[in-house]
Order: structure tokens, then sequence, then C-alpha cells
């Protein structure tokens, strides 16, 4: 058991941070949007990764930088849009009434929730080859500790998610979304900076 929470510990600490997909799945959480499916599909997500990393794809990864270098440039240009974006709604923000705006369709929105996780070099570095790497360390207890960092990643995306509920008293005002996608904005373009140049 002590393996599986060293895996729940690694896990959380490495994915509560502010990042794209984090602000992704928070807003959706106050929009109240397709929650499920999204930190579904990010949990999911990070698990198959996490696996892929103990099963040995971070040293095809690493043996292989051209593929890191492709992600990082994909991504940087989405996380770009992305953020124009968000600063687009930050500029001119829109509310959500008591019963709720139109929601967008749910493919859109994995999709959107696709490209953030698999447009971010970010996610491999942290889940495949990092989370792969520790776990292999703890042979032949590997996938208890790579079970361990799926679960912290289901419990963290789980209580953003929903959590984010408990804020949704404020979503009728204009003034909370203006600051949100402001945020988001700037969470955008920082990691599109620094993934082009490593700032």
């Amino acid at each position: 058991m002590l393996t599986f929470f060293a895996g729940l510990g690694t896990g959380l600490s490495l994915i509560i941070a502010i990042g794209a997909q984090n602000a992704f799945v928070l807003r959706q959480g106050l929009k109240k949007e397709h929650v499920f499916a999204v930190v579904i599909f990010c949990a999911l997500s990070d698990a198959l990764l996490i696996a892929m990393g103990v099963a040995g794809l971070g040293s095809l990864i690493q043996a292989l930088p051209i593929l890191l270098e492709i992600m990082r440039f994909g991504g940087a240009a989405y996380l770009i849009w992305f953020g124009l974006s968000a600063l687009k709604r930050a500029i001119k923000p829109g509310v959500l009434s008591a019963q709720g705006g139109e929601a967008k369709k749910l493919w859109p929105t994995l999709i959107t929730a696709f490209s953030l996780t698999y447009l971010n070099p970010h996610v491999y570095l942290d889940t495949v080859i990092l989370l792969g790497s520790v776990a292999n360390q703890f042979d032949p207890a590997q996938w208890l500790f790579a079970f361990g960092a799926m679960a912290g990643s289901l419990l963290w995306f789980f209580s953003l998610g929903y959590g984010a509920r408990f804020l949704s008293k404020y979503v009728t005002r204009e003034s909370f979304w203006r600051v949100l996608d402001g945020i988001i904005a700037f969470v955008m373009f920082s990691i599109a900076l620094t993934l082009l140049f490593g700032l």
C-alpha cells in the first residue's frame, strides 16, 4: 500500500498545477457543460499515458526526440489559438443564466480536451517519461505505483470539475467571466511561450 500511496502523491504533485488542461476542466465545471465526459476523458488519458510510460514508451520517446519537437510546435500553435479565443471572450464576456446558456455539443468539447491533452509535450514528460521512470524504480510493484498515480489523476479531475460548481453562483456576473477568461488566456500564452522558447 505504501507503493500505491507513493504513486498517488507523486501523481497529484505533478497534476495539481495551473495548466491548459486544468483551466479547461475548471471552465467546463463552472459552465456545468459535459463535466462528467471531460473529467473521465482527462483521467483515462492520464491513465493511458502512465501505463504506456511503465510499459516502456518513455524510452522510445527519449530515443526519438523529433516526436517531442513535433508535439512542441503543434501544441504551441493550438495553445495560442485557444488563448486568443479566451482573450476574445475576456474582452467581450458573456454570462450564464440560472437555466444555463446554449451548450456546445459533446464532440467539439472532447476534441478540445483531446488537443489540450495530447498536443502538450509537458503531458508526455510528466506522465510517460517521469511517472513511468519513477514507477519502474518500484519494480516488481511498479504497476501498484502506476495505479496510485492514476487514482490521483481521477481524484483531481473529479474534484476540479465538480468542485467548480461551488463557484457557480458567480457565473451570472460578466466580470467573473472576464477575469476567468483573462487568466485562462494568460496561462495558454505562457505555456505556449514556454514550449517555443523554453522560458
